[in-house]
């Protein structure tokens, strides 16, 4: 131990006496205490706590990303936050279990205390979301008309001017779009993947037709789906289909950062792609938890309101629901499943490209973005 440190104590390094003086019931003011309010401020209380924990990580790792060099061991750190990142989410999952054991009429004798208190007022959450990418032009319309409302105007401000900053989202994209895209010494990874995957639906295609056991209903339905599965392929390669799709909201992700990131899912097992496959598959993570937890949120309050509307106004559970889907970052990592092939079908990576890889992409990461 230093000599000239003074020992610490373990409540006054917590600062307990303010933590564990600060459930101040809203019923006591106005009639008998409700015993289940302690646990719903509590709860609430350490949603704030771990919302800044992952608002610390995630800073860090924006920070990363916005720098002009990404390398290996920047990832390793990126892909170590990340990971705890997920499992916070998923106590925050956990969590909402301890909310369930409070009844709807148990919740009911403080409830109407609250208004117009709303999680919708959580800051550190709507930071949480626009870091990732979840800015106001992404959300569906009537999200963009509540997403400010009943906010003070410093808060407005605040979160405001945070969406002209890069959101992870944005940051990510540009570090895959700078990887090299596979056109070496004559080797073309894309044409080759264009012949397999031409080949591969058109064996679909021939299951669908020749399946006897469809309706003519059904089999129409199957290759109006393989339809659109085969338009998105294309896409991929040709950049005025690729725009369009992106244009109607189809993918968010730009052209060369798909391409840049398929390319590293189809691979995931070559060295040089072992971080950034984990980084991705990450990412997916961080939105599937936080999709869970909108879901659970949702059914969490329509269990105990019904029909009600929210203490902030909303339309409570329907409102939740609706966000639930549509309010997701990084749909375009979920959807690349489509373009994945089978193993067996890969070509083999030439010596010569795995040797420019292992070069060009640390050289690319270091440009300036």
């Amino acid at each position: 131990m230093h000599k000239n440190i003074p020992p610490v104590y373990y409540g006054d390094y917590l600062h307990l006496d303010k933590i564990l003086g600060a459930q101040k019931l809203q019923s006591e003011k106005y009639a008998e205490a409700a015993h289940d309010e302690t646990l719903f401020i509590i709860v609430h209380q350490v949603y704030e706590l771990w919302f800044k924990q992952i608002l610390h990580e995630l800073n860090s790792i924006i920070s990363i990303f916005a720098s002009n060099n990404v390398d290996d061991r920047d990832l390793t750190t990126v892909v170590h936050r990340l990971r705890r990142v997920t499992q916070i989410q998923q106590i925050m999952n956990d969590q909402i279990s301890v909310m369930e054991t409070m009844t709807p009429q148990e919740f009911l004798a403080f409830r109407d205390y609250l208004v117009p208190a709303s999680g919708f007022q959580s800051i550190q959450f709507k930071q949480l979301e626009i870091s990732l990418g979840l800015k106001r032009e992404y959300r569906i319309d009537f999200d963009q008309q509540s997403f400010y409302l009943r906010l003070t105007e410093d808060d407005r401000a605040y979160l405001t001017n945070l969406e002209k900053q890069p959101s992870l989202f944005e940051l990510v994209d540009k570090w895959l779009a700078r990887m090299p895209l596979l056109e070496i010494d004559g080797f073309s990874f894309w044409q080759l993947y264009k012949t397999v995957t031409e080949d591969y639906l058109a064996e679909d295609r021939q299951t669908i037709t020749q399946n006897q056991g469809l309706s003519q209903t059904e089999r129409n339905k199957e290759l109006a789906a393989l339809a659109q599965t085969e338009a998105k392929f294309s896409a991929l390669l040709d950049e005025a289909q690729y725009q369009e799709l992106l244009d109607s909201g189809q993918f968010r992700l730009s052209q060369k950062a798909m391409l840049s990131a398929l390319f590293i899912k189809q691979y995931s097992q070559e060295p040089i792609f072992n971080l950034p496959f984990q980084f991705i598959t990450l990412l997916t993570e961080v939105d599937e938890k936080l999709t869970i937890w909108r879901h659970r949120h949702a059914m969490m309050v329509h269990r105990m309101l019904g029909g009600k509307i929210g203490t902030g106004g909303s339309a409570g559970h329907e409102y939740l629901h609706r966000t639930t889907q549509a309010n997701r970052v990084f749909v375009d990592f979920f959807d690349m499943a489509t373009f994945l092939l089978p193993k067996h079908l890969l070509p083999k990576l030439p010596d010569e490209v795995t040797r420019y890889l292992e070069f060009h992409l640390y050289q690319a990461n270091k440009t300036k973005v």
